[in-house]
């Protein structure tokens, strides 16, 4: 039997709209604390919340797409946010004060937020769900591409550049987010009269999906650990000496998970998703473990190949599992939930991690980092590993008794 398209043109504009999100998303990113520090004479910690702020406006945002698109639609909340990321965007050139960066990043972070929870909702419902981890794997390779080039670009422009240039380069990616969006054609999931009356209601569970949150839990303390490498790759490698290495680092971990992912998303789709997630908890563990000892520059890259193989496995597995546990109508809200709880671990994690560097360096830091690490193979397995073994052999079970009363 023949599978289902998955490149088509509505998928395919779609992950050009991420791509686009991603690189506006990381040429910041990158050197947003680095930024605040230089030009406004801040401390790491009030770096690091220059960084953080923007997730929380993500954050914000997203508490309240995943509620309404399914009532004011895909595409239109979509164009929303992307006006919103234009505007924004543009208000970088005009921060002259450190306080006025945070309210920019903060709204900017709205913007993406919005975005990227409407796209995520928009790529769920066209991807064949035989496909999923699949689908979303080939999906999240739009942010792999941004993830490396965008870091790449921001660092050897804040070397050779200049800040004003990164801004403006962000400023034409969300032009090009608005002219794609107007050839993409979105089919509204159609709700029945209940459906609608229970989303217009202010209840908990209107705002977050169930069912994703213990997934979504688990890898929001995996982007908390993450948010440590993003934010201050820079100035780590300035105080280790290792710049150079340091410029090709995010090359290397979006090399790593460009290859590695469409294995990654058939293996989830065919072995299920604890063959991928403790196998990718480790790797990764061990990537922060080589990088908080790093030396040399082949340490900091081979650093690159463990952390983007593990990270890269645990992001697209965690947000195929989080749609596939809920239904079709609330896939919405289950996209919201894994990005709101990804978005407080990116969020908290510079600031927090801010403060552990003005009190044990950064290697301290980073050591400290890679123990949690470690510790979310015990946190998969209670919050969802042992519950996805079970399901899996009950599948099984299921399976094997269909094929013997065929063969009866």
């Amino acid at each position: 039997m023949a599978k289902p398209k998955l490149w088509t043109k509505n998928f395919i504009l779609i992950s050009l709209v991420n791509l686009n999100l991603g690189l506006n998303y990381f040429l910041l990113m990158i050197i947003v604390s680095e930024y605040a520090m230089i030009k406004f004479k801040v401390l790491p910690s009030q770096g690091g919340l220059a960084t953080g702020i923007f997730i929380f406006g993500a954050l914000f945002a997203r508490l309240f797409t995943g509620k309404y698109i399914g009532w004011l639609g895909q595409k239109r909340l979509l164009y929303g946010g992307l006006i919103l990321s234009f505007v924004t965007t543009s208000f970088y050139f005009l921060a002259n004060s450190f306080y006025l960066l945070l309210a920019v990043r903060f709204l900017h972070g709205m913007s993406f937020g919005s975005v990227s929870t409407s796209a995520g909702t928009i790529v769920a419902n066209i991807v064949p769900r035989e496909r999923c981890g699949e689908g979303i794997g080939y999906y999240g390779l739009s942010v792999t591409i941004a993830s490396a080039i965008g870091p790449f670009l921001g660092m050897l422009l804040s070397m050779h550049g200049s800040y004003t240039t990164i801004f403006a380069a962000c400023t034409v990616a969300a032009v090009l987010n608005l002219i794609i969006t107007l050839f993409l054609s979105v089919k509204d999931v159609k709700l029945t009269a209940k459906q609608l009356s229970e989303l217009k209601s202010f209840k908990l569970n209107n705002f977050i999906e169930p069912k994703a949150v213990p997934i979504s839990f688990f890898c929001m303390l995996i982007f908390f650990c993450y948010s440590s490498v993003l934010s201050f790759l820079s100035a780590y490698a300035k105080e280790i000496n290792l710049m150079d290495a340091a410029s090709f680092f995010f090359i290397i971990f979006s090399v790593v998970i460009f290859l590695s992912r469409p294995v990654v998303g058939r293996l989830f789709d065919s072995k299920g998703e604890n063959v991928i997630m403790y196998s990718a908890i480790a790797v990764m563990a061990i990537g922060l473990i080589v990088f908080s000892q790093a030396y040399y520059g082949f340490m900091l890259l081979a650093a690159a190949v463990f952390i983007g193989l593990g990270y890269g496995a645990i992001q697209s597995s965690g947000q195929a599992i989080a749609v596939k546990a809920t239904e079709k109508h609330r896939m919405g809200l289950a996209t919201s939930t894994f990005f709101m709880l990804g978005d407080i671990g990116m969020g908290t994690g510079p600031y927090v991690f801010g403060t552990a560097i003005s009190l044990v360096g950064y290697r301290g830091m980073y050591t400290g980092v890679a123990i949690i690490m470690l510790g979310c193979l015990f946190l998969y397995y209670v919050l969802w590993g042992k519950n996805a073994s079970r399901s899996r052999e009950m599948n099984r079970e299921k399976e094997h008794q269909s094929l013997k009363k065929e063969a009866v």
